[in-house]
């Protein structure tokens, strides 16, 4: 059972990915794959000077790499998708959903003040619409002794 605190917003901070694995623009795109690769995710967020400027995906990469195997040796500014679409940390999570709908993206950058801050991924929102699916919705005052240690609910008073 997974209860949330009351004071828990649904916004994209709560669900999102820190730190991102980034890239700089001149990598090659033979490193970024390596680099997804060794750790296991599917995206590289590109920044330039700190700021988020594209994001490259596996997909981006196995799709060009089958139209030419030399892609591999190209720097990833040729191929990653520019400008990004990104929401900010407070942005509700609904509102990534139907962000990733609309554009047929599945991973989302979260970004506040120009600063990369986070991802979130479909993966993401599916782990919290599961969540969210099985909350009981349970009074404040049910939550608060749930709370509190196994040994405390067990004690006589």
């Amino acid at each position: 059972m997974v209860l949330l605190d009351e004071d828990y917003h649904d916004q994209i901070f709560s669900i999102m990915v820190s730190p991102v694995e980034t890239a700089r623009p001149t990598d090659l795109l033979e490193v970024a794959l390596r680099r997804m690769v060794a750790k296991n995710i599917g995206c590289i967020v590109i920044v330039d000077r700190d700021k988020p400027v594209g994001i490259i995906t596996e997909r981006d990469i196995s799709r060009n790499v089958a139209k030419s195997p030399e892609t591999l040796k190209i720097a990833v500014d040729r191929i990653m998708s520019s400008p990004m679409i990104f929401l900010s940390p407070d942005a509700p999570i609904n509102e990534a959903m139907e962000t990733m709908l609309s554009y047929g993206i599945r991973r989302l950058p979260v970004v506040e003040e120009g600063k990369l801050v986070g991802i979130v991924s479909i993966r993401d929102l599916l782990h919290w619409t599961v969540k969210i699916a099985n909350e009981p919705k349970i009074l404040p005052e049910i939550k608060a002794i749930l709370r509190k240690p196994i040994a405390s609910r067990t004690q006589r008073v």
